[in-house]
């Protein structure tokens, strides 16, 4: 196994900036999230499972230095690590990972299906997020139970966007972990989409959202979703 060096450099503030957001959303929906770190050259691949029923997120990052490790860490210790003026991220302890650490997307045999311009799916994300906060406030008070707002959550981003097979709930996660912003011009992380919007890709059963600030993952076969809370 190859040894965790004590920190890795990222390759520009930019790139320390965006790991360290993306960290800070995962760590407020979930205070014990974990994510999957792979290293290989001068690339940093991160993986996180938000609370978007069943969706992994992927984030790309651009290193000064080459590295080879794969290592599932502590989110809340690896944001803790990451320090922004020196462009450098501490790598904590591995620890043991849940189940859908083992099971990743597949790195190759992608193919483009779809492809999506930057203010349609954040108008896609903003339409699922009024329904379900408008259907939420329509619920008797009594009926506003964990059950009933999971089972809405469930109808709402189980649709499919527009005639794709793509599930909303990943159009929802890709919006919410900041994927769907505006791009600075000196963004270099998850270049599988142009400089504004994204594109489906499909390879087996998984589907991926790419965007210019990370990916979304989700597998066709994905069965009823966690508990959804819009932002």
């Amino acid at each position: 196994m190859t040894a965790l060096p004590g920190q890795v450099r990222l390759a520009d503030l930019g790139e320390a900036a965006d790991l360290a957001a993306f960290l800070v959303r995962l760590v407020r929906w979930d205070k014990s999230a974990v994510v999957r770190l792979q290293a290989a050259g001068p690339a940093l691949a991160v993986f996180g499972q938000p609370p978007f029923g069943g969706v992994l997120a992927v984030r790309t990052g651009a290193l000064a230095e080459s590295y080879a490790f794969d290592v599932t860490v502590s989110a809340g210790q690896l944001l803790d690590g990451v320090d922004e003026s020196a462009v450098v991220a501490a790598v904590p302890p591995g620890v043991t990972g849940p189940s859908w650490a083992g099971v990743l997307p597949p790195r190759g045999g992608w193919q483009r299906i779809a492809e999506f311009d930057a203010e349609q799916l954040r108008a896609a994300a903003a339409r699922v997020i009024a329904e379900f906060r408008a259907r939420t406030e329509a619920l008797e008070p009594d009926r506003r139970t964990r059950g009933e707002l999971d089972a809405l959550a469930e109808e709402i981003w189980s649709r499919h966007l527009g005639d794709t097979p793509l599930p909303l709930r990943a159009v929802h996660a890709a919006n919410a972990l900041g994927f769907l912003r505006p791009v600075r011009v000196s963004a270099g992380t998850g270049g599988s989409a142009g400089a504004e919007g994204g594109a489906l890709f499909a390879s087996g059963p998984w589907l991926r959202l790419g965007t210019p600030y990370g990916s979304i993952a989700v597998r066709r076969s994905t069965g009823p979703g966690l508990a959804v809370t819009p932002l």
